[in-house]
């Protein structure tokens, strides 16, 4: 599994590359999210992502030189995403290593390329061993702590239901706080987090069918309070459930 960051300084854009885009069939989680190229290069500093998506004008430093001060700290690979077609960015971009430059507003479909093309390389590299499928579900056996693995194939299989960590703190025999560890360092979430995390991707998917209610869709991916789920789903998105995702 891959932790992106994403980093771009305009929240409409940025909220929709986060919840429009499948990452979990993508075999990745969005561990963070950046404002600006600064904030961008300390959370590369504090998450050491897989996967670095970026645009380019920000105002107190560019995505190009936030990925050439970051890819000092850390490696990772690049997505670069820009309203600007200049060549010299693309030069630059291409000096840098970046995987693509892709043009706003993003194509999904070319973005879920882009991530493949991570995904494939890294499979060749790690000759053989267990990597997530681009083309698959997230899976837990490429997950290398046991307990993450297993706390994370709880949440996939059960994220409709009333679940806890306690519920599985009790089913391992692991306390509570070494599980979130555990997780937390494998997903960049805690367990409540992400839960609550995959919680809304599955409602942004069903809500797109366009045939559901929101309470009806509220309930389909594990909320049973409605006035709940609005101010999670607001949190994760940064605008109510009602709102078009247009």
């Amino acid at each position: 599994m891959l932790k992106v960051l994403l980093v771009e300084d305009e929240d409409l854009i940025r909220r929709g590359l986060r919840f429009q885009m499948d990452w979990t069939a993508a075999g990745c989680v969005v561990a963070d999210e950046a404002r600006s190229g600064e904030e961008g290069l300390e959370k590369i500093r504090a998450l050491r992502p897989d996967v670095v998506i970026t645009d380019v004008r920000m105002q107190d430093m560019d995505g190009l030189e936030m990925l050439e001060r970051g890819l000092e700290l850390c490696a990772f690979d690049a997505i670069v995403v820009s309203g600007y077609s200049e060549f010299d960015y693309a030069q630059q971009a291409i000096r840098l290593g970046v995987v693509e430059y892709l043009l706003k507003p993003v194509d999904f479909n070319d973005l879920q390329r882009c991530i493949q093309k991570i995904m494939a390389r890294r499979q060749r590299d790690s000759q053989g061993q267990a990597e997530a499928s681009p083309a698959l579900s997230l899976d837990p056996g490429a997950v290398s702590n046991r307990y993450a693995a297993e706390m994370l194939r709880y949440i996939l299989e059960h994220y409709a239901e009333r679940i806890s960590i306690t519920d599985l703190s009790q089913k391992l025999n692991v306390s509570c706080t070494h599980l979130n560890a555990k997780f937390k360092a494998e997903v960049g979430y805690t367990f409540h987090d992400f839960l609550n995390y995959y919680r809304i991707s599955r409602a942004m998917e069903l809500q797109k069918q366009g045939n559901l209610k929101m309470y009806e869709i509220a309930e389909m991916v594990g909320f049973s309070d409605y006035k709940y789920f609005n101010k999670v789903y607001k949190k994760y998105v940064g605008y109510p459930p009602n709102k078009s995702l247009s």
